[in-house]
């Protein structure tokens, strides 16, 4: 890299990295660090001590977002916020996440050996359970923040075992005093693996992330009728797995017609009785669609409903839809993307600019605070997998760049 003398250490980084993946860590080289629990507590420990160590100050709102602060030269200046998250999918990879939030810990690492004290706060945040994998709730601690929310409605989730979100929180000592809710800031910045093959594919070290697209997410469930499956003759069916397979093949022509802007998704399906020789009398299952002009959502929330009620009226077996949310596309903020497109430009880092495919807390963090995001490429594209891989060199490209931006917000001239 060049451009700037100002260098983050790129070994350090990687040797936290290292470190945190050692919490969670699973035989195949990925991290099970579900949120809120004794491991995630673990996590946020290490993170804690670390932070405390470098004399920042970390404070701990009411959904359990920590924010880890170093003071300004100008105490009258909102502070430049950077973090990303630590949780992780049930069989998630060392970096989604992670990366973002020990990236912006070696920002404050160099930052002190520098000498640099900028004039503005700079806060580094590990929010809450991004990932939803237990409480099925993604982007919690960054929307319970946002107010996107209510804190009573999130704290009342529960995983499958019947614990809710405000008795793990309790447990593991990380419900917090302060509000979850928006104060003043001027700017937010997340770096990011990809989870895509585009940078990796383009030979692209920075993602300049411009946004990120529309979604509509549902629950469906579609009844049949539990039979014998040796004994019912097909005119006598109402086979709950046929239909939901149709439904499925539905959402594949609907994200194909759409060429390669289009995502449309099943990822959960659960079977019942699921028996081998029973037919299956009620499917439940997860449909989501994205995709970056909102008028394409809108267009899929018109016409998903109807084409899969209608295949599920000719199969005799009812389907329950519930849309869960419809997210428009949320653009992040020019002027902080403009900084991260000077850092870039200014290290000699090949980018482009990106879309996001991925919902991150940048987007809810965006509707209170001008926000942008980072990406590095990941191996294969490929993560929420333990063979998630980046190099580190890439870490270091991604870290640096979120320092030259983070420098330049926190120092701009009012």
């Amino acid at each position: 890299m060049s451009g700037t003398n100002q260098r983050i250490d790129g070994k350090r980084l990687w040797d936290s990295l290292m470190s945190m993946a050692e919490i969670g860590a699973t035989p195949k080289g990925g991290v099970k660090r579900l949120t809120l629990t004794e491991v995630d507590r673990a996590g946020r420990d290490r993170f804690r001590a670390w932070c405390e160590a470098l004399g920042l100050t970390v404070r701990v709102d009411a959904i359990g977002n920590m924010f880890a602060r170093r003071e300004g030269r100008d105490p009258n200046r909102l502070p430049v916020l950077m973090g990303s998250h630590l949780d992780s999918q049930p069989s998630g990879g060392k970096f989604d996440g992670a990366l973002g939030v020990i990236a912006g810990l070696e920002v404050m690492r160099s930052l002190n050996d520098l000498g640099i004290q900028t004039e503005a706060p700079i806060e580094l945040v590990n929010w809450t359970d991004e990932e939803g994998s237990r409480f099925g709730h993604s982007l919690m601690g960054s929307g319970a923040w946002a107010g996107v929310y209510p804190l009573e409605k999130v704290y009342g989730l529960q995983d499958v075992e019947g614990v809710s979100v405000e008795q793990a929180l309790t447990a593991i000592g990380y419900k917090g005093e302060h509000p979850a809710k928006p104060f003043p800031a001027d700017a937010y910045f997340e770096l990011h693996i990809e989870q895509g093959p585009i940078l990796e594919k383009e030979g692209r070290q920075i993602g300049i992330v411009t946004g990120a697209q529309a979604q509509v997410w549902y629950d469906a469930v579609v009844t049949g009728q539990d039979a014998h499956a040796g004994t019912t003759p097909p005119s006598a069916r109402r086979d709950a797995l046929v239909t939901t397979a149709r439904i499925i093949d539905l959402v594949d022509r609907l994200m194909r017609a759409r060429g390669e802007d289009g995502r449309g998704t099943v990822g959960q399906l659960h079977v019942f009785p699921n028996s081998r020789n029973v037919v299956p009398g009620e499917v439940r299952f997860s449909v989501e669609f994205r995709h970056p002009d909102f008028a394409e959502i809108e267009a899929l929330a018109a016409d998903f409903p109807r084409q899969a009620e209608a295949i599920a009226r000719d199969g005799g077996t009812p389907l329950a839809l519930t849309e869960l949310f419809r997210l428009p596309a949320q653009p992040f903020d020019p002027g902080c993307v403009d900084l991260v497109r000077q850092a870039a430009a200014k290290l000699g880092l090949p980018a482009r600019e990106i879309v996001s495919g991925a919902g991150h807390d940048a987007v809810y963090v965006a509707r209170s605070v001008p926000t942008a995001m980072i990406f590095t490429p990941c191996k294969d594209g490929l993560s929420h997998n333990e063979a998630e891989s980046i190099q580190p060199e890439e870490a270091e490209a991604g870290c640096q760049v979120l320092f030259e931006a983070v420098l330049a917000r926190a120092n701009r001239a009012l």
